[in-house]
């Protein structure tokens, strides 16, 4: 019996001996992370500063790697692990990062090249989904410096019969002065002009910062509006409203991705004759360049079985209650005149955002949306029946990795979202121009925002019509 004992053990530590001399190497062990938590940003065309989807590639930033998942730099992850649970989570799992860490230590050997799974067959042309139509928008110069606004411009869509788009990308020409690109598809009216651009024309100091009253969120009394044709520098003004309206059907913003519905079988349906109607913003960096920026489309051949919608589109337009009778919605964010950031303010609570699902609903994202001020977010739900959860919590928000969590939150009417985000106008925000001043929303990234955006899954045939009321 002492014999069988004694040979049991020397196996288990022959085992053990022979796990801990095993080498970690590339080829076997750490290409898979790489491939499914890294390379969908670290190859050509990407937001990566380097390629990692070869050996040759990878080594020479090992301990760059090492010291990127130590301190859970990367994969960007920002959800706090304590609240939901979120399908696109691309943090990495405590054994991964031993692994990267105990190849970057052994000198992070190659190992057998036949070791190695497959490669990934990625979209090419820098895309991050293979676009089956593209749409060209038009070149747009971006001078060294000044404020540029945020500008409209309609175009026709490239589908002429009604189409499921079932995924959408916008790839900027010029990632280093877009601040965002979003766009809308809007039935056409008469009175539409294409290939002109359109903004609020919002008072400013020598600063940059708006005169008191003048955001560009309130339609006020004595507007001004600024046009120019494509092609052309010379700048038209009129007093009155602007022509364009524009919802939130699809935004590019910085960290962001595409947008894919074939996960859910889903689409958005874009009618005959629609238009496009693209919102740009442009941060000038001290470099003039032109920027040519692209839309991609998937389409489907059969209609599919559910519909994507999105908080503030033209489908879905939400009631809105405001807080004082000026106040009104603006690009799925709320204008609150009480929002007002003090200076040297390093935790400031917004005024909270409430929203009651009129309808049963089901939730598949969740993206919090603020400037470089803000710190925090957090999505709780409370139930018909008092019951209170937290659904997202982001202790830690990045303007420069605005991420979509995705989810799948079934909700009965009735059911009412509490919003909070946070903000920092302190001297320990490194991101902050100026923590001497008072911050109110606006649209440049020195002032503030603060929208939830929520994604939602309809049936096909679904009236989205008063699907939710937004109190704040």
């Amino acid at each position: 019996m002492m014999r069988l004992v004694l040979a049991g053990l020397a196996m288990v530590v022959a085992g053990m001996a022979s796990e801990e001399s095993s080498p970690v190497t590339f080829a076997k062990d750490v290409l898979p992370i790489l491939q499914k938590n890294c390379q969908s940003c670290h190859r050509p065309g990407q937001i990566a500063p380097m390629s990692l989807l070869s050996y040759q590639e990878a080594r020479p930033w090992a301990r760059a790697i090492k010291a990127a998942v130590v301190t859970r730099k990367m994969p960007p992850w920002f959800a706090d692990t304590s609240y939901g649970h979120f399908v696109n989570d691309r943090s990495l799992k405590q054994s991964e990062i031993d692994t990267l860490v105990k190849w970057s230590d052994s000198g992070a050997p190659e190992g057998n090249p036949k070791d190695a799974p497959g490669p990934i067959q990625w979209p090419t042309g820098g895309w991050g989904i293979q676009p089956e139509v593209v749409m060209d928008l038009p070149a747009h110069d971006v001078p060294e410096k000044g404020t540029l606004e945020w500008e409209l411009i309609a175009l026709p869509t490239p589908f002429k019969n009604d189409t499921w788009v079932t995924s959408m990308e916008i790839l900027p020409g010029d990632p280093a002065v877009v601040h965002h690109i979003c766009f809308s598809f809007e039935k056409h009216r008469p009175t539409t002009v294409y290939n002109r651009y359109e903004w609020v024309q919002v008072p400013r100091d020598e600063t940059g910062n708006p005169t008191p009253g003048n955001s560009g969120f309130s339609e006020l009394p004595g507007m001004i509006i600024a046009t120019r044709d494509v092609g052309s520098t010379e700048v038209k003004f009129r007093p009155g409203r602007p022509t364009l309206r524009q919802t939130l059907d699809f935004c590019y913003l910085p960290g962001a991705s595409y947008d894919d519905y074939r996960v859910w079988d889903a689409g958005k349906l874009v009618p005959a004759g629609s238009d496009l109607i693209v919102s740009l913003h442009y941060t000038t960096n001290g470099k003039a360049v032109t920027d040519r920026t692209r839309i991609g489309f998937t389409v489907a051949k059969t209609p599919p079985k559910k519909k994507f919608v999105v908080q503030g589109s033209g489908e879905d337009e939400p009631v809105i209650v405001p807080t004082k009778a000026s106040a009104r919605a603006a690009f799925a964010s709320s204008y609150n005149p009480e929002f007002a950031i003090p200076p040297n303010e390093g935790n400031y609570l917004a005024p909270p955002m409430d929203i009651t699902f009129l309808k049963d609903v089901e939730i598949v994202r969740l993206r919090p949306h603020a400037h470089v001020r803000g710190k925090s977010a957090q999505y709780k739900l409370i139930y018909p029946d008092g019951r209170e959860e937290i659904v997202l919590n982001v202790p830690r928000y990045d303007f420069n990795w605005q991420l979509s969590y995705g989810t799948a939150l079934k909700l009965p009417k009735g059911t009412r979202m509490h919003f909070e985000f946070r903000y920092d106008n302190s001297v320990n925000n490194k991101f902050n121009p100026d923590p001497t001043r008072w911050v109110y929303q606006g649209f440049q990234s020195w002032e503030e925002m603060m929208a939830p955006n929520l994604g939602f899954l309809l049936d096909r045939d679904a009236d989205p019509a008063s699907l939710m009321s937004v109190t704040n």
